[in-house]
C-alpha cells in the first residue's frame, strides 16, 4: 500500500537540480523544474545509471551514463518513446517534499 513518505525539502533541491532520496528499498530522484517537484526512479533502464546525478534541461534529465534522456513529469524516455521509469506523485507540504511510495 502506498503511502505519502517525506523525503526532502525544498531548500535540497534548487531550481534546475536533482536530489536522490533512499526510501522502501527504493532509490528515487526528485528534480526542481521551475519550481515544481517531480519523482521518478533514480535508475537508468538503459544502463542502470543514477538518473538523479544527470543534467537537468527544462523537464529533460540526461543520464550519466550513457546519455539516455528521461522527461521527469512523465518518466517516458527521449531516446525511446515506448521505453519509461517509474513515476511518483509529489505533495509538498510547507517546506517539506513528500511522495507517495
Amino acid at each position: 500500500m502506498a503511502e505519502l513518505v517525506a523525503l526532502a525539502t525544498i531548500h535540497d533541491i534548487p531550481e534546475g537540480t536533482g536530489y536522490v532520496a533512499e526510501v522502501k528499498g527504493k532509490s528515487i530522484a526528485l528534480f526542481n523544474v521551475d519550481g515544481t517537484i517531480y519523482a521518478i526512479d533514480n535508475t537508468c533502464i538503459h544502463r542502470g545509471g543514477p538518473l538523479g546525478e544527470g543534467d537537468l534541461e527544462g523537464e529533460v534529465v540526461t543520464c550519466p551514463w550513457h546519455g539516455w534522456e528521461y522527461n521527469v513529469k512523465t518518466g517516458i524516455s527521449v531516446n525511446n518513446p515506448s521505453a519509461k521509469v517509474a513515476t511518483y506523485p509529489v505533495i509538498v507540504e510547507g517546506e517539506t517534499i513528500k511522495v507517495e511510495v
